[in-house]
């Protein structure tokens, strides 16, 4: 969550507040290339939950910081911080608890976990418990934390995430022209789907969709974010759709504004999210939605969009010929732009300075 930190750390100080991250020392994780699976992934851990806890803790002790300072935890996957600070002090936001119902055994968040992932997720939960002062980046979010706790806090609140960065519909001039400089085609319509290749993400349904649309859709899918795993690349080429896939991987952003603001129809299919970023950038560059109809989608999405059961490719089929309707099709953009109003970065700020800084009784 490096983004989401310095995205609070430069909105504090452009409110004129100062402020400061204290990033985990990196010790034992950098001495492995791979820090995010495998035995890297682990000694991650160690710099996380052992040396930095005595970081902090030190810093505590000393007092370096002064005593009208507040904290604020930028990832619930640190909650054990929690306790090395003051708690009537420190706040923390909870993106999703996705990986917290897998350890517990839930088979929703679509995660596997290990035996010593299970545990870690525990410590986790334990920790979040402790947390007076809490911000939830969706209702759903939300709703899953306060039943996995048994616990309902006055601070325990809602603050919807800002956007990360510019997103704007690009001319199509423009957009054309830095579209060009991909090794793809892209003059051909196509539909888009940004994200990774986690099973959650239910990239597969928009191979069986394009499928069931048969000769009312000659387009192309572009999968934006990670390369296409073996499995997928196979399903492909089962279905005979080899032509027609592209795979964007790791996109700049002003290649992805021009993907979003290019695209027949972004397709969100997910199976589980704790908010769902991708959504309304789409919607803040004129793309028409088409997500899943689980939760928390049509909750960020504020309704403009159109909704499908991410197991049923054919409900996803259907909503896509059905913005062949020109009304429909303007009226979904315009709202899409309407509700990107919720998401304004200072409305974020001034949610999280009220959180922060609010008195505990």
């Amino acid at each position: 969550m490096h983004r989401f930190a310095t995205m609070l750390n430069d909105g504090f100080r452009l409110m004129g507040i100062e402020s400061e991250i204290w990033w985990p020392s990196v010790l034992f994780g950098s001495k492995h290339k791979e820090t995010n699976v495998g035995i890297g992934k682990w000694l991650g851990y160690i710099d996380k939950y052992i040396v930095f806890p005595l970081l902090i803790h030190w810093r505590h002790f000393n007092n370096s910081y002064g005593t009208d300072t507040y904290f604020h935890i930028c990832d619930h996957s640190n909650a054990p911080y929690l306790n090395y600070l003051p708690i009537n002090k420190t706040s923390i936001t909870c993106h999703d608890v996705l990986a917290i119902r897998a350890g517990l055994g839930y088979g929703d968040s679509y995660i596997t976990t290990s035996w010593l992932g299970k545990k870690l997720q525990s410590f986790i939960l334990k920790s979040l418990k402790r947390a007076q002062k809490l911000a939830s980046v969706s209702q759903f979010t939300l709703d899953q934390l306060q039943e996995l706790t048994n616990l309902k806090r006055d601070e325990w609140r809602v603050i919807h995430n800002s956007f990360n960065g510019e997103f704007y519909p690009m001319p199509t001039t423009e957009a054309t022209a830095t579209l060009r400089q991909t090794a793809f085609d892209f003059s051909v319509p196509f539909l888009l789907h940004v994200g990774s290749g986690l099973p959650r993400k239910n990239r597969r349904l928009l191979l069986d969709m394009v499928f069931l649309l048969g000769d009312k859709w000659q387009g192309n899918i572009c999968f934006a974010g990670e390369a296409l795993d073996i499995s997928l690349v196979h399903y492909v080429a089962t279905l005979g759709l080899t032509n027609r896939v592209i795979s964007l991987v790791g996109p700049d952003h002003t290649t992805l504004i021009a993907l979003y603001s290019s695209c027949k129809a972004f397709i969100f299919p997910s199976y589980s999210e704790g908010f769902g970023w991708p959504v309304i950038e789409a919607q803040a560059c004129g793309a028409l939605v088409i997500a899943s109809s689980l939760a928390p989608m049509p909750e960020v999405s504020g309704g403009a969009a159109l909704y499908a059961d991410p197991d049923d490719a054919q409900q996803f089929a259907d909503a896509f010929l059905s913005l062949e309707n020109n009304f429909m099709r303007e009226a979904l953009i315009q709202q899409g732009f309407a509700n990107c109003q919720r998401f304004e970065n200072q409305r974020m700020m001034a949610a999280y300075l009220n959180l922060i800084t609010a008195s505990q009784s």
